[in-house]
């Protein structure tokens, strides 16, 4: 999807059904054009442990949030991101 059009910030849900959001997002980032190494991508998680944030910053994630989420983090975060 973000090959379809440029997206200046990506939600990225941790669990689902065909590509999980760890391959998901490796995949993003080995694309060749610089703007998707720079593109924010934000993990949506229920989980919140240390390894699990750790994975997610390997995984070349900016950030997280945790499921349920608060609308104020939400937005506060989407915010910071399209501020850089």
């Amino acid at each position: 999807m973000v090959q379809k059009k440029p997206y200046r910030l990506v939600l990225m849900d941790l669990q689902m059904p065909e590509m999980d959001g760890y391959t998901a997002s490796m995949e993003i980032r080995k694309l060749p054009d610089v703007r998707y190494q720079r593109l924010p991508i934000i993990a949506l998680t229920a989980a919140v442990m240390s390894e699990v944030k750790d994975e997610m910053i390997l995984a070349g994630m900016n950030d997280f949030l945790a499921k349920p989420f608060n609308p104020d983090e939400l937005y506060s975060k989407i915010c910071h991101y399209n501020n850089l």
